[in-house]
């Protein structure tokens, strides 16, 4: 049995998309298809969201998810690029 795995593609303030994905349907609990978040925000989602998925995998197969973990640092070390935007936003614009 295994983990139902959640890909979602964001778009960043400067259009770019990036594909993401969660190792358990929880983040979907956090971010929907459509949805256009503050830039601290979604950061905050995005934490809160994938620790969450790694803990279930934790709870299930008694490891945490490395998945999770280097999806959230990834998204951390993009989100650093805008960090000074005014008025930054992220869209979720697919999830499956």
């Amino acid at each position: 049995m295994h983990m139902p795995v959640v890909r979602f593609d964001v778009m960043w303030p400067d259009s770019s998309v990036m594909k993401c994905q969660s190792p358990s349907s929880i983040i979907r609990n956090f971010l929907h298809e459509g949805q256009k978040i503050s830039l601290s925000e979604f950061l905050k989602v995005s934490e809160l969201g994938l620790n969450l998925a790694s803990d279930r995998v934790r709870e299930k197969y008694g490891f945490a998810c490395s998945a999770a973990s280097d999806q959230l640092e990834i998204i951390q070390a993009k989100a650093s690029r805008f960090q000074n935007w005014p008025a930054a936003t992220v869209q979720v614009i697919r999830m499956d």
